[in-house]
C-alpha cells in the first residue's frame, strides 16, 4: 500500500468513525425527548430526573465531536465534499446539543407542573402529537444523514410546516381554556413553554437535514423557501 493510499484509508476511517458518533449522539438526543415527553405527561420524578441528569452526556457528545472534526481539519485539510461534510458535523452536532437543552426544558417545566399539583399536562395530547412529529423529523433528518440522501432531507423540511401549525393549534387551545377558567393560566402558561420547546426541536432538525442538502450539493439552503429547494434538487 502506497503512502497516499493508507492515507486515504486513515482519512476515510476518522471521518467514519466521526459520522458513527454523530448518529450515536442523535440516538441519545431522540431518547432524551421520547422520555421529557412521557416525564411530561405523566410526572414521574424518577423519568425527569434521569432527563435533567443525561443532558451532560449530551454535551460530551458536542465537545469530543467538535475536537474530532477539528483534528480532522488540521491533520488531514480535506477539499470538496469531504470538507462540506466536516463543517456540516460540526453544525449538526450543535443542532442535536440545543435539542438535547430542549429536553431538558420540557423535563424541568414537567417538574414544575407537577409539582405544582397540576395534571393539565395529562389532558393535554397536543403537545404528544406535536412531540410525534418533532421526533419524526428528527429520526428522518439523521436518516437522511447517514446516506446522505437528499430526498429523505427534503421530506423534513417539508414537515416543519406541520409542525408550526400544531404549535399555533396548541397556542389557540390553551387561550381558551385561559380564558375558561383563569386557574388553569399558570400550568397553561407552562404549557406553551412545553409547547414552544417541541417546536424548537422541529427546528433544530430541520437544520440538520438542511445540513444533508449541503453535504451532498454544496448548496447552503438556509432561509429558503420550500419551492426553490425543490427546485435546486431537481438539478442534475
Amino acid at each position: 500500500m502506497g503512502v497516499t493510499e493508507h492515507i486515504s484509508k486513515a482519512f476515510e476511517a476518522d471521518l467514519d468513525a466521526t459520522r458513527t458518533r454523530v448518529l450515536q449522539m442523535g440516538g441519545l438526543v431522540e431518547a432524551q425527548i421520547l422520555a421529557a415527553i412521557q416525564a411530561y405527561a405523566s410526572g414521574d420524578a424518577v423519568l425527569i430526573e434521569q432527563v435533567i441528569a443525561n443532558d451532560e452526556r449530551v454535551n460530551g457528545y458536542e465537545v469530543a465531536i467538535d475536537g474530532a472534526c477539528g483534528q480532522l481539519l488540521v491533520r488531514r485539510q480535506p477539499a470538496a465534499t469531504d470538507l462540506r461534510l466536516v463543517m456540516a458535523i460540526s453544525k449538526i452536532v450543535t443542532d442535536l446539543e440545543r435539542i438535547g437543552d430542549e429536553a431538558e426544558k420540557i423535563a424541568r417545566m414537567a417538574k414544575g407542573i407537577h409539582e405544582g399539583g397540576a395534571h393539565h399536562a395529562q389532558r393535554f395530547p397536543a403537545i404528544r402529537h406535536m412531540a410525534q412529529i418533532a421526533v419524526k423529523m428528527l429520526r428522518q433528518a439523521l436518516d437522511a444523514f447517514a446516506r446522505l440522501d437528499v430526498a429523505s432531507a427534503a421530506e423534513v423540511l417539508k414537515e416543519d410546516s406541520a409542525i408550526d401549525d400544531e404549535f399555533r393549534s396548541v397556542l389557540r387551545q390553551l387561550i381558551t381554556y385561559m380564558m375558561e377558567d383563569p386557574r388553569t393560566i399558570s400550568a397553561s402558561l407552562e404549557t406553551v413553554w412545553v409547547a414552544k420547546a417541541v417546536e424548537r426541536i422541529g427546528d433544530h432538525a430541520k437544520n440538520i437535514a438542511e445540513q444533508v442538502i449541503y453535504i451532498v450539493k454544496g448548496t447552503d439552503v438556509r432561509h429558503t423557501s420550500f419551492a426553490d429547494i425543490e427546485r435546486e434538487l431537481s438539478k442534475e
